[in-house]
């Protein structure tokens, strides 16, 4: 009796893994390599729709360019702006140091000088009025037969104490020469305002008023000293 069919008596192992691996290899290497492409698109020049890409792109890069430079420039004016500014806070401060420095100095001094002459003119003012005070308190009708030389001596050292702080007050503050002074060039300018405007006949007409006394009496002494001559 035949014994039953094993296909697996008639497989080789060996060369059905051999015809594995080769397959499966083929088909690895069959999709890894890529498709080369067609040699006769490398060389070919470029398309007008690919130079109007690139203008525009090269355009675009301008723009952007060009608003960068603006905002370079913008930044620029403002940090110029600023350092002006700064430079302009540094001169002002300098300047206004030195010249409030020096006006507080001499306003200072000025005052210290303002506080004195005033301390001194009221120290004088004191003395004045004191002098004042002793000058009319004299009273001549007061005194008597007995002491009136006495009297007249304290009156007379008076009168000098007062001259001296009178001259004294004269040398410290120049204004007490101008209030004398004032009279007399009122008085001037008065005077020159009356003859100011008159006509040359009037003038003579003054003139003769006020010399004809002088000629009437010259006159009368040349008639006495004639008579005088004829005896």
């Amino acid at each position: 009796m035949a014994s039953q069919f094993d296909e697996s008596d008639f497989v080789d192992s060996d060369f059905v893994a051999t015809q594995k691996n080769f397959g499966s290899a083929g088909i690895a290497s069959t999709i890894a390599a890529p498709m080369a492409p067609p040699t006769t698109t490398m060389n070919r020049p470029p398309s007008r729709e690919e130079l109007e890409s690139k203008v525009n792109e090269t355009q675009a890069r301008l723009a952007e360019l060009k608003r960068a430079q603006e905002d370079l420039e913008r930044e620029r004016a403002a940090l110029e702006e600023a350092r002006r500014r700064r430079i302009e806070f540094q001169n002002g401060r300098e300047e206004m140091l030195q010249h409030l420095t020096r006006g507080v100095g001499i306003l200072e001094e000025a005052e210290f000088n303002a506080r004195r002459e005033a301390e001194q003119m009221r120290q004088t003012v004191n003395d004045m009025r004191a002098a004042l005070d002793k000058v009319q308190a004299m009273d001549e009708k007061q005194w008597s037969e007995e002491n009136w030389q006495q009297e007249l001596t304290k009156a007379l050292t008076t009168l000098e104490n007062a001259r001296m702080e009178w001259n004294s007050a004269r040398v410290k503050f120049a204004i007490l020469d101008g209030a004398l002074k004032a009279p007399d060039a009122e008085n001037n300018e008065k005077g020159a305002a009356l003859l100011q405007g008159q006509s040359f006949a009037d003038l003579c007409r003054l003139g003769f008023a006020l010399t004809w006394p002088v000629a009437v009496a010259i006159g009368g002494a040349l008639i006495v000293i004639a008579l005088i001559l004829k005896k």
